[in-house]
This record gives structure tokens, sequence and C-alpha cells, in this order.
């Protein structure tokens, strides 16, 4: 098990090279860009996922982020942590694209549970699809602003303050709006189950 110090180490390290990575990026160096891309690529499809319904959307919308990145790239001061900085484009990006087009899902596309287990019996393997389709059709019938906090807390892994930070809303308000958000999926879910 790794004591404070050596994940404090560790943390420091992974800031240092990153920020490196960075700059030799903004320089318009294109393998330290491909390792920007290689490093945040997942953190990207992952919000993609919340707001399209099929890859090829979801494609679009990766190769949309990273030419902004790409073009904005020297903007960016360091004054938060580059993760949250390429999250606060890629979700902007997903709302103008979201605005912009009106995408349709493909009856075609069925989305495969990441975690599918090879013991798992068909009965178990529906069940948990099921699940989360409600969990999934709850999230939606929030509020606006309570969807969007708990979606970036819950499956992008999020702090309040990266939360505050990507949406412009303020700390105390996310952390308000999870809480509620909660609240009214636990209601839900109980009527439900």
């Amino acid at each position: 098990m790794k004591n404070k110090i050596t994940k404090s180490i560790e943390k420091f390290v992974d800031f240092s090279v990153e920020k490196i990575i960075v700059k030799e990026a903004a320089a318009k160096n294109s393998i330290a860009f491909s390792q920007l891309i290689f490093l945040y690529k997942k953190r990207i499809v992952a919000v993609g996922r919340r707001f399209f319904n099929n890859q090829s959307d979801i494609d679009d919308f990766l190769q949309e982020v990273f030419i902004r990145v790409y073009e904005n790239l020297e903007s960016f001061q360091g004054k938060s942590q580059f993760s949250t900085w390429i999250t606060r484009i890629a979700y902007n990006a997903a709302i103008n694209l979201k605005k912009r087009t009106k995408t349709s899902e493909s009856l075609c596309e069925e989305k495969q549970s990441t975690l599918v287990s090879n013991y798992e019996t068909p009965e178990e393997t529906q069940l948990k699809k099921l699940t989360k389709d409600v969990i999934n059709n709850a999230v939606k019938q929030l509020p606006e602003n309570y969807e969007k906090c708990i979606e970036l807390y819950f499956y992008n892994n999020m702090t309040y303050e990266e939360i505050a930070e990507t949406t412009d809303i303020p700390l105390n308000t996310v952390k308000t709006y999870i809480f509620r958000a909660k609240k009214e999926l636990y209601q839900k879910l109980k009527e439900i189950i």
C-alpha cells in the first residue's frame, strides 16, 4: 500500500510531465499532441457518450474536440488542471454539437456494457442492462442542471470543483444540485423498486 508521500510525489511527477507535454504540444510538436490525445481520449469519449447515442456521432465529437484543443492550446494558462480545461472544451463542444444537429439513435447500435463477465447468465446480463436503462432514464428526467451535474459527477468522476469550473456554475450551487439530484433519484428509483 502506497503511503501519502509516495502518492504526492507520483502526482507531482505526473503533473510535471503533463505540463511539459502541454507546453510542447502548444509549440505545435505533433508527437506531444499525440501524447495528449492518448492521455485524454477516454475522458473525451466518456463525455461524448453522455450526449450522443451512436458511435459515429461520438467519433465526430472526438475529432471536433481535439481540433478545438489543438487550435486553442496556446490559450491554456495553467490556472486549472489541464484535465479540467480539456473537459470544459469537450463539454461545450458537446452542447454546441447537440444544438446544431439532431441525432437519431440507431436501432442497430446497441450500447454494450463494458463489464460483461464470461460467467453471466443471459438473465443476469439482461437484468444489468435493464437496471442501467432505468437509472439512465431516471437521470434524464431530472431538471437540466441537476442532470448535467450528476452526470459529470458519477459518469465522468469529476470533483465538485471541476464541475463548477467546467459548467460555470458556482461551487456551492453544484453541491446543492448534486445533493438534490441524489435525493430525487432515490425517490424515483424507490418507486420503481
